[in-house]
């Protein structure tokens, strides 16, 4: 659901505060955080979606990684994993037991343990899981507290959205294709591992609403201004061809409606980029602010950890007219 509805939809619950509740709904935070003792919090979250690509297995594991990836933009570690399936009773069983094992294969290199799930009977297939981490509840990261002066660091090259239309629309190669799910499947546990010990100041991971929107979230909870690098930000090779081309999901067109003034595109950005940035990525990297003081060490050791990209995208300003500038 686009941001502003989903925000009206949650204001009908009235307050959600609980003594133990240390993050929740509010300010759209990846995953809840529960406090149980001073050294222990558990962190919760779920994902489910339809199909991106043809591959079940592949499906799976871009599925289940996207899912654990919550509790990873939190700075936790998963624990445990309960699958969510919708599924079309005229399709065969051993579809949906390909798209479970593709799942089982994130569970376990996430270090978790699967305790079930449940499935109900659907006209389209959804699989996602329900996941539960563990941090501190001192040292876990939000989505708001970015600082002025703060840098914006990446984690995985972004296109997601345009490669996955291109695929659905027979338009990617087979090696786009087969990179792009690759990407969407890696896990972030080695690029949340790499900085949990570092005063991560703000973290999310680029997901469904963009990059865009994702960072108007950051802006708004720390009521600064982000200040995006269009032309500096990586995208996945061979993306960009596919974004001039006009190609992207319907994502990108809800973006930019739904973000509207939200974000300001200066003119010298490059228009086909743009459109990348306000649409939807699926199992996206994450996103941090640290320190100015800071950085050069976040990115060595995100590059020492594997991570697919440690790239500068931005930086943190005084809050202006606009939540998000593009440049």
């Amino acid at each position: 659901m686009p941001q502003a509805s989903l925000g009206k939809v949650l204001a009908q619950l009235g307050s959600l505060a609980h003594p133990n509740l240390l993050a929740g709904s509010d300010g759209f935070e990846d995953a809840g955080v529960y406090k149980l003792d001073e050294d222990r919090a558990l962190v919760q979250t779920l994902d489910f979606f339809p199909p991106i690509c043809d591959d079940p297995r592949w499906f799976g594991r871009i599925a289940a990684a996207n899912s654990l990836s919550d509790v990873y933009a939190m700075g936790g570690t998963p624990l445990t994993a309960m699958n969510i399936v919708g599924w079309p009773k005229e399709l065969d069983p051993h579809i949906l037991g390909e798209i479970l094992a593709g799942g089982m294969d994130k569970i376990r290199e996430a270090g978790a343990a699967l305790c079930g799930g449940h499935s109900v009977v659907d006209q389209e297939i959804k699989y996602g899981l329900s996941v539960t981490g563990e941090v501190h509840p001192d040292r876990f990261w939000r989505n708001g507290g970015a600082q002025v002066g703060d840098v914006l660091v990446l984690t995985k090259p972004l296109g997601m959205g345009t490669v996955s239309t291109a695929i659905k629309k027979g338009k990617a190669s087979e090696d786009l294709a087969r990179r792009a799910m690759e990407q969407m499947a890696m896990l972030n546990r080695a690029s949340s591992d790499a900085l949990r010990d570092m005063d991560v100041h703000a973290a999310t991971d680029i997901t469904g609403f963009g990059l865009f929107g994702h960072s108007v979230e950051i802006a708004d909870n720390s009521n600064v201004t982000l200040v995006i690098d269009v032309a500096s930000a990586p995208v996945i090779e061979g993306g960009y061809e596919l974004a001039a081309e006009h190609i992207h999901s319907g994502g990108s067109k809800r973006g930019c409606s739904a973000l509207g003034d939200r974000v300001k595109v200066e003119s010298s950005a490059d228009d086909a980029r743009v459109r990348m940035f306000f649409d939807a990525e699926t199992s996206g990297g994450l996103v941090l602010a640290v320190s100015e003081a800071d950085v050069d060490d976040a990115v060595r050791r995100l590059r020492d950890a594997g991570a697919p990209c440690a790239e500068v995208v931005g930086t943190v300003a005084a809050r202006g007219d606009a939540a998000v500038v593009a440049r």
